[in-house]
């Protein structure tokens, strides 16, 4: 990929995500449990077919940028989706809810430093 000074390289990461997203959910689904896990897996798949695209864009980086992408904030934030779906996944089907609710870190979000 060329050289992107503008960010449109991240958008189009973004743009892909929420694609991927979007074509692993179908628009009538089923209320089923092992489609929905299969869903879950490809979707897991997907979001790890974006690392060599991250690794690609952290390589082309400028490290003089006055402003620079913390990428290793986005790889942290897409491993905290990818476990949250891999909980999920391997959760036992009838599982009571906790008494307390467990804390949710959020993401990070913002990658620019």
């Amino acid at each position: 990929m060329v050289r992107d000074r503008d960010g449109s390289l991240m958008r189009r990461v973004g743009i892909m995500i929420l694609g991927m997203a979007l074509a692993v959910v179908p628009a009538f689904a089923v209320a089923d449990a092992d489609a929905e896990r299969e869903a879950l897996s490809r979707l897991v798949y997907e979001l790890e077919a974006l690392e060599p695209l991250i690794d690609e864009a952290e390589a082309q980086s400028d490290p003089d940028q006055r402003i620079r992408m913390e990428y290793d904030w986005l790889r942290r934030d897409l491993e905290r989706v990818r476990s949250g779906i891999r909980d999920h996944i391997e959760a036992p089907r009838r599982q009571p809810r906790p008494a307390t609710p467990r804390e949710i870190e959020p993401l990070r979000g913002d990658y620019r430093r």
